[in-house]
C-alpha cells in the first residue's frame, strides 16, 4: 500500500484536514503543500493547516465546527479538547425550499425478487412475527420461539424465520399521557411491517394497560381462521388475500382460563403460530420493481471517516434509489440538528420545511426537559475516531441523504404508506442506533443500510441490515461482519459514485434473498420503543 501521507480537505474554506493513512501520521511528517506535523495525528483525526489563534473558527465541511480555546499552531492535532462547540442554529430565519436540485432522470429497469402483500406493500423477507403487548410475556415467548424454530419451521421451508417483537413497554406506564401515542403507534406499525406478510400474531398477558384492542383497534384486522387458507392462484403466488384487505391477526392471551399450567400456554402459542406459518409458506418471491424498496439509512459507531467514505457513498446510493422510485428514510434528530439550514433549503415545499422545523423544536424541548441538549450525543468512541463534537458529526451524517429534494417528514412511529409518502423522507427519531432502527421499521422499512467506523455488530431480526465499514482496517479485521468496505475510497481504489452503484446493486441482491453477515450469524438487537411519556 502507498505509505505517502494522505489527507483530505472537504471544502476550500476548511482550515483543517483529516488524516486518511491507516495508523495515522507520525510527528515530523511533511505534508505536500502543507505544514510539517508537530505531533502524531491518528487516522481520521484533524490537523491544523494554518496557525489558529484562540477564538478562531475551525472550519470543516465549510462550516464552523468549533472555536479554538487556545492557540493551535499549524501541523497540530486538532481534537475535541481544543474546541468550544458553537451554539445550535436558531430555528427561525432558515432558508426554506431555496435549493432546487437538478431533476435526475428516472432509473428504470431495476427490480428484485420480493413478496407482494395484500395491502400493496412488498417484503424482502417472509417472516412470522409475534407481537407482544407487554414485557411480562417475554419469558413465555422465548420458550415458544425456541420450539417454533425447532419443531415447526422445518415443516415450512418457504418461511424465512420467526421473530418475537419483544419490548419493555405495555404496563407500568402512563398510557394516556401526552406523547404516549408514540410507542403505541410504533409497535402497531412494526407489527404491520411488509416483511411479515400481513400475518399479525399477538401474545398478551390479559391485565396490562396496552390491551390488544388498543394496539390494533377493532375493525383494523381479520381474525385468523382455524384452517389454512387455500393456495394462492398460479401467477399470483406472492399475494394472499384480496388487495386492501386488513391483516390477519391471531391472539393468545396467557391469563385465559383455558390455560392450565405453563405447557398449555406454550402449546397454544405453537398452535396459533402454525396456522400463520401454513399461510406464509404458500408465498413465493416474484419480480417487483426497485420502487417497492423502503430503505432506512443510519450510521452508528461513527468516526470522522464516516462523512468522507461510507456516508457519501450511501448518499450516492440514496440518489440512485430515489431515481428508481424507491423510498429512503434518513433520521436521527440530533445528528441533523446542526445542518437544519441545509435540509430546510432542500425541502420540496415550504410545508415540508416547516414540518422538519417542528420536529427539531419538539426534540429541543424534549432534551431540555431532561436537562440536556444535542451535545450529549457524541460518544467516547466517536471522539476516539476523530469526531470532536455533534456539529462535526452532523455534517458527516446528513450526507447519507444524498442530494434529492426532501419529499416528506414522518414523526416518530409514523408509517410512510399511511401518509402516502414516497421518495426521500425524513423520519424523525432519536440517534440511538436501536431506537432509530425500531422507528424506521415502524415507518415501513424493508431493507436497512448501516455505516460504522468504530465497528458494531448491530443487526435486526425483522429486516436485513447491510453493514458498511468506513475504513479498510475495520473491514479487514471484521471481515465476517462488514458487507461493504467503503475504506477503498480513502485508499484511492474506488470513487464515491462507483461505490454507490455497487451498494445499490447489492441492496437489490439482498432484497431478493441474499443473506447479510448479520443474518448469517443471527445477530439482532432488541426492539427499543421510544417512550417520551412518564413511567408510573
Amino acid at each position: 500500500m502507498n505509505n505517502a501521507p494522505r489527507t483530505v480537505r472537504l471544502h476550500p474554506d476548511d482550515n483543517v484536514a483529516v488524516v486518511l493513512n491507516d495508523g495515522g501520521l507520525p510527528a515530523g511528517t511533511a505534508l505536500p503543500g502543507g505544514p510539517v506535523l508537530r505531533e502524531k495525528v491518528p487516522q481520521a483525526h484533524k490537523l491544523a493547516l494554518v496557525d489558529l489563534a484562540e477564538g478562531d473558527a475551525v472550519l470543516r465541511y465549510g462550516v464552523v465546527i468549533g472555536r479554538a480555546n487556545r492557540a493551535i499552531p499549524a501541523g497540530s492535532w486538532v481534537h475535541e479538547r481544543l474546541l468550544d462547540m458553537p451554539a445550535a442554529r436558531p430555528l427561525e430565519g432558515l432558508p426554506i425550499s431555496t435549493v432546487q436540485p437538478p431533476l435526475m432522470p428516472p432509473l428504470e429497469g431495476y427490480s428484485f425478487q420480493g413478496y407482494r402483500n395484500a395491502d400493496g406493500s412488498v417484503g424482502t423477507r417472509n417472516l412470522l412475527a409475534i407481537t407482544t403487548t407487554v414485557q411480562c410475556v417475554a419469558g413465555v415467548l422465548d420458550v415458544a420461539l425456541a420450539r417454533i424454530r425447532r419443531e415447526l419451521l422445518p415443516k415450512y421451508p418457504n418461511v424465512d424465520g420467526v421473530v418475537g417483537l419483544e419490548h419493555s413497554y405495555g404496563c407500568g406506564v402512563a398510557i394516556d399521557a401526552t406523547d404516549a401515542y408514540i410507542p403505541i403507534r410504533t409497535l402497531r406499525h412494526i407489527s404491520l411491517n411488509p416483511n411479515f406478510g400481513g400475518e399479525v400474531m399477538v401474545l398478551s398477558l390479559g391485565c396490562e394497560k396496552l390491551q390488544p384492542e388498543r394496539l390494533l383497534p377493532p375493525g383494523s384486522f381479520r381474525l385468523a381462521p382455524k384452517a389454512p387458507a387455500a393456495p394462492a392462484p398460479q401467477g399470483d403466488a406472492g399475494l394472499l388475500g384480496r388487495p386492501g384487505e386488513a391483516p390477519i391477526v391471531g391472539h393468545v392471551r396467557l391469563q385465559d382460563e383455558q390455560h392450565v399450567g405453563f405447557a398449555s400456554m406454550v402449546d397454544d402459542v405453537l398452535a396459533t403460530a402454525e396456522r400463520h406459518l401454513q399461510r406464509l409458506d404458500q408465498r413465493r418471491r416474484e419480480t417487483v420493481p426497485a420502487s417497492e424498496l423502503v430503505v432506512g439509512v443510519q450510521c452508528g459507531g461513527s468516526d470522522a471517516l464516516s462523512g468522507i467514505t461510507a456516508n457519501p457513498a450511501v448518499g450516492a446510493c440514496t440518489d440512485l434509489l430515489v431515481r428508481a422510485g424507491a423510498t429512503v428514510l434518513f433520521s436521527e434528530v440530533t445528528e441533523v440538528r446542526d445542518a437544519i439550514d441545509q435540509l430546510t433549503a432542500r425541502a420540496a415545499t415550504p410545508a415540508i420545511a416547516q414540518q422538519m422545523i417542528d420536529q427539531m423544536a419538539w426534540y429541543d424541548a424534549y432534551l431540555a426537559r431532561g436537562g440536556s441538549d444535542r451535545s450529549a450525543n457524541t460518544t467516547p468512541g466517536n471522539k476516539a475516531g476523530g469526531l470532536s463534537n455533534i456539529v462535526e458529526k452532523a455534517m458527516g451524517s446528513i450526507v447519507k441523504s444524498g442530494s434529492a429534494p426532501i419529499a416528506g417528514v414522518l414523526g416518530p412511529g409514523e408509517k410512510a404508506s399511511t401518509k402516502g409518502l414516497k421518495g426521500l423522507l425524513y423520519a424523525a427519531t432519536p440517534a440511538s442506533d436501536f431506537i432509530c432502527g425500531t422507528l424506521q421499521l415502524a415507518a415501513g422499512m424493508n431493507l436497512h443500510i448501516f455505516t460504522t467506523g468504530r465497528g458494531t455488530p448491530y443487526g435486526l431480526a425483522e429486516c436485513p441490515v447491510v453493514k458498511v465499514a468506513t475504513r479498510t482496517e475495520l473491514a479487514t479485521r471484521w471481515h465476517d461482519l462488514m458487507d461493504v468496505n467503503a475504506g477503498r475510497i480513502a485508499d484511492g481504489e474506488i470513487g464515491i459514485d462507483a461505490l454507490g452503484l455497487e451498494m445499490f446493486e447489492l441492496l437489490l441482491d439482498v432484497a431478493s434473498g441474499r443473506r447479510t453477515w448479520a443474518e448469517h450469524h443471527g445477530l439482532a438487537n432488541s426492539l427499543v420503543l421510544f417512550n417520551p411519556a412518564p413511567v408510573t
